[in-house]
C-alpha cells in the first residue's frame, strides 16, 4: 500500500489538474477510487472540497453545493475523533466547503441566508484556524457600505505611530493587509506607492496592517521579538516606498477584516464607510478607479 502522504499529494494534485482541464467526471472518478480504498480521511475531504470549488467557479451551483455538503459530511465525521486543527488538511477542507455553500446561497439570491449561515459557523469555529476565512466571506457579502471596523494598534512596525480610523474621518483610507512571506503583497506595494503619489494630494491615507505568523525566512520558527525584527527587515527591503506608512501589528485586525488572503485591500471613504473589500491583489487601473470614485 502506498504511504498516506503520497496518496494525499497524488490525489489532490490529480484532482486539481483535472478540474483545471474541466474534466469533472474524471476528477470525480479519481476521488471515488480513493474513497473506496481509504474511506473517510482528511485527504478525501480536501479533494471533495476542490470539486466543490471547481464547480462553483464553473457556475454549476447545484453540483458545487452537493460537493460542499459531501465535504462537510466527511469533515463532521472526522471531527468526532479529533480537533479541527490537529492537522492541516481538515481545516482546508472545512473552510472551503463553508465558503462554497455560502457563495452558492449568495449566487441564488439568498444573501441574507448566506450571511446568517456564515455567522453560525463563526460561532462554532471562532477559536480555530478557519476564523479568518469565514470572516472574509462574511465581509465579502456584507461589509461594503457599512462602517469600517476599528483597528487595534497597540503594536506596530516602523516609525509611524498608527492612529485610529475615526481620527482619519474626512479623508479616504486604503487598508493594505500584508504578510512578510507574501509575494503578491510585494508586487502590490509598488502599485500602492504610485497611487499614493497620485491621490495623496487629494487626501488619501494608506495604512498597512500586518501580523505575526510565528516564523521567519524558510519557515524557521521565531518568537514575536525576533519575528518583529524580521518583519522590519522585509519592510525596509521590499516596501521602502511605503516606509512612512503606519503598519499596525496585530492578529486581531486580520480576524476582524477576514484576511485569510494576502494582500487584502479595504477602501474606506471620507465618512468611514467601506467602499471596497477585496481579498487578493488588484490591478492599478482598477484600484485607481475605485479610489477616484471614493473621492467623489
Amino acid at each position: 500500500m502506498l504511504p498516506a502522504l503520497f496518496l494525499f499529494a497524488s490525489l489532490v494534485n490529480d484532482v486539481r489538474s483535472l478540474i483545471a482541464a474541466h474534466d469533472f467526471a474524471a476528477a470525480d472518478r479519481e476521488v471515488r477510487a480513493y474513497q473506496k480504498q481509504q474511506g473517510a480521511t482528511p485527504e478525501l475531504a480536501v479533494a471533495l472540497s476542490w470539486l466543490a470549488r471547481g464547480s462553483l467557479d464553473a457556475k454549476e451551483y447545484d453540483r458545487a453545493d452537493s460537493y460542499a455538503i459531501e465535504t462537510r459530511t466527511v469533515a463532521d465525521q472526522l471531527l468526532k475523533s479529533r480537533p479541527l486543527d490537529a492537522e492541516p488538511a481538515l481545516p482546508i477542507a472545512l473552510g472551503a466547503c463553508i465558503e462554497v455553500h455560502a457563495q452558492v446561497l449568495a449566487a441564488r439570491g439568498e444573501r441574507p441566508d448566506a450571511v446568517e449561515f456564515l455567522r453560525a459557523q463563526l460561532q462554532r469555529f471562532g477559536s480555530t484556524s478557519i476564523t479568518e476565512r469565514i470572516r472574509k466571506n462574511v465581509n465579502l457579502l456584507s461589509l461594503e457600505g457599512k462602517p469600517a471596523p476599528p483597528l487595534e494598534f497597540g503594536d506596530w512596525v516602523g516609525a509611524a505611530h498608527p492612529v485610529s480610523l475615526a481620527s482619519l474621518r474626512g479623508r479616504p483610507v486604503l487598508l493594505f493587509f500584508w504578510a512578510h512571506w507574501c509575494v503578491d503583497c510585494k508586487a502590490e506595494a509598488a502599485i500602492l506607492a504610485r497611487l499614493r503619489r497620485t491621490f495623496q494630494p487629494q487626501g488619501l491615507v494608506i495604512v498597512a496592517p500586518t501580523r505575526y505568523y510565528g516564523y521567519v525566512a524558510g519557515g524557521t520558527g521565531a518568537d514575536p521579538a525576533n519575528e518583529k525584527i524580521y518583519i522590519e527587515q522585509v519592510r525596509r527591503q521590499f516596501y521602502s516606498e511605503l516606509a512612512d506608512v503606519a503598519a499596525p501589528l496585530s492578529a486581531a485586525n486580520f480576524v476582524t477584516y477576514g484576511c485569510s488572503t494576502t494582500p487584502t485591500l479595504v477602501l474606506i471613504d471620507q465618512t468611514g464607510l467601506v467602499r471596497l473589500y477585496h481579498p487578493g491583489a488588484l490591478s492599478e487601473p482598477d484600484l485607481a478607479a475605485r479610489i477616484q470614485s471614493a473621492l467623489k
